[in-house]
């Protein structure tokens, strides 16, 4: 869902400045996979290799919960069978679930998925999949929710016991750049490992024009869950992120 860009010092500094100092392409929480694979030696990580292969692009700058969502479920379903039967592509998708509302709010510009929406079309892409799956959500950012430190708990539980089965994945929406250091803004990508010993996630990036898979903290992937959407975001002004787990 980037509708917007940079926001970031280099706005305020002169031509000559920032020509002399570009940003770089990952803040200091985000660090990308291609700098740090040893965990995924090191452990099973089920997540990672039964979800990793079907992630692809977002279709769209909006789309970001599209390209999760499909991502999930094939990634539950697995790789079809016969050599006539294609992997599921986004368009598709949201042409089985043929909700007029997703494609308007997924299309180039659209207004994005909010928090409810995303377990709301989960489930309705599963139905149209027939795929028979659970669903159930961790709003830390919602109002009224639990303290800090009592959410930093919640969320390191939840992370451990998604990695330990390749039968469920996590859908993860968040602030992009409370991790990335780039524009600020609610986004949707796949949790693809949970490093406990290190404490830090590895988010399976659909936002794949800017991004490749990164590790951030848990610490720093609360606050992006907890950051609300703001005001030039539109109809997700306001939005804090969140869980949302489906599992078979």
């Amino acid at each position: 869902m980037r509708h917007a860009f940079l926001l970031s010092l280099a706005l305020l500094a002169t031509p000559a400045l920032a020509e002399d100092a570009p940003l770089p392409k990952l803040g200091p929480n985000a660090v990308p996979i291609t700098l740090d694979h040893a965990y995924l030696t090191e452990a099973p990580a089920p997540d990672f290799w039964a979800f990793f292969p079907f992630v692809k692009p977002q279709f769209t700058s909006s789309a970001c919960g599209v390209a999760s969502i499909t991502a999930a479920l094939t990634g539950l379903a697995g790789l079809p069978p016969n050599a006539e039967d294609t992997v599921m592509r986004q368009p598709e998708l949201l042409e089985k679930v043929n909700d007029a509302h997703w494609s308007a709010i997924s299309a180039e510009e659209g207004d994005g998925i909010t928090f409810d929406e995303l377990s709301l079309y989960a489930g309705k892409a599963a139905e149209a999949m027939g795929l028979k799956i659970t669903i159930d959500s961790f709003h830390p950012g919602a109002p009224g929710a639990m303290p800090e430190a009592a959410a930093l708990s919640e969320l390191r539980a939840r992370l451990a016991a998604n990695e330990s089965t390749a039968d469920d994945v996590i859908l993860v929406y968040f602030n992009q750049g409370v991790v990335t250091g780039d524009w600020d803004g609610p986004h949707v990508s796949l949790v693809g490992a949970y490093d406990a010993a290190r404490d830090r996630v590895l988010v399976l990036e659909v936002d794949q024009e800017w991004y490749i898979p990164y590790w951030t903290p848990v610490p720093v992937l609360l606050a992006a869950l907890t950051r609300p959407a703001p005001e030039d975001q539109g109809v997700l002004k306001g939005q804090t992120g969140g869980l949302v787990r489906l599992s078979r």
